[in-house]
């Protein structure tokens, strides 16, 4: 006896499904790390190295957060509370590893009211007490000597913060931290091109004149905020994008030398 269409459809709703959709597998959790950039303008956002560094030298597995900032040395940087703020970013959790770059120098030379530091006593204690710190918040500080200026004299580039470099060497060798010694490296590089090429890595072309203001709205505009100002001059310490690029690259490729745990997070 044949079954009804009725019946059959009665019939096949109530059998077990024979087969069900695979479960998808459960997402792979993600293991960041982050690099913290401490130290003055060569390395902060307007005129340092920095912020090409975070934009095109690591993957997105690590976080790259810029505290450098201008002016300051290695004593101001502290009274001021920035070190606070970079400890708390130490802190943070959800990383695998934390590294913090501590580069200083320009500003403690003499000749810096409120921010110079005695080269022999003052300054390398700064340093030591700054890797102390970050080891004790859990972070993997890595000294960096100062960028070289690009001033040339009668064709010959002048060096006058190498001591504070020798500085730098030495605390890291006392307390067994990686060092990048970007001195050396971007001294025999500017040495090596010359004056005119070097004169590209500024933040302005040279005889270049830059308002360090923005226009005031006009009376039909509504400016709820105001807008930072950028100061830019032409100088040889400070870092335009070509600039920037340079030493942003030779970070990175020293790093890696550096620190080989960082390789698989840096691009070159």
């Amino acid at each position: 006896m044949r079954l009804s269409f009725v019946a059959l459809l009665v019939s096949a709703a109530a059998a077990p499904a024979v087969a069900q959709t695979a479960a998808p597998a459960p997402a792979q959790k993600i293991v960041p790390s982050k690099i913290i950039l401490v130290g003055d303008s060569t390395t902060a956002v307007v005129g340092g190295w920095g912020p090409s560094f975070c934009a095109d030298h690591v993957t997105s597995f690590l976080a790259c957060v810029n505290l450098a900032r201008g002016g300051r040395s290695s004593g101001s940087y502290r009274a001021e509370g920035s070190w606070d703020v970079a400890l708390a970013e130490m802190r943070t959790p959800g990383y695998k590893d934390i590294w913090v770059t501590i580069q200083f120098g320009h500003n403690d030379q003499p000749g810096k009211p409120g921010r110079s530091t005695d080269l022999a006593t003052e300054f390398p204690a700064n340093l030591a007490r700054y890797v102390d710190e970050a080891r004790a918040a859990g972070a993997k500080p890595i000294l960096v000597t100062p960028l070289t200026r690009r001033i040339f004299v009668d064709g010959k580039l002048q060096d006058d913060l190498e001591p504070w470099a020798a500085a730098v060497r030495k605390v890291a060798a006392e307390k067994k931290v990686p060092l990048i010694d970007l001195h050396a490296e971007s001294r025999a590089a500017v040495a090596a091109m010359g004056e005119a090429e070097a004169d590209r890595f500024a933040q302005v072309p040279k005889g270049a004149v830059v308002a360090d203001t923005i226009a005031p709205p006009s009376l039909t505009e509504v400016q709820d905020l105001p807008w930072g100002q950028r100061k830019l001059s032409f100088d040889r310490t400070h870092l335009g994008r070509t600039g920037a690029d340079y030493f942003a690259r030779m970070v990175a490729l020293e790093l890696a030398e550096a620190v080989p745990a960082m390789r698989p997070v840096l691009l070159p």
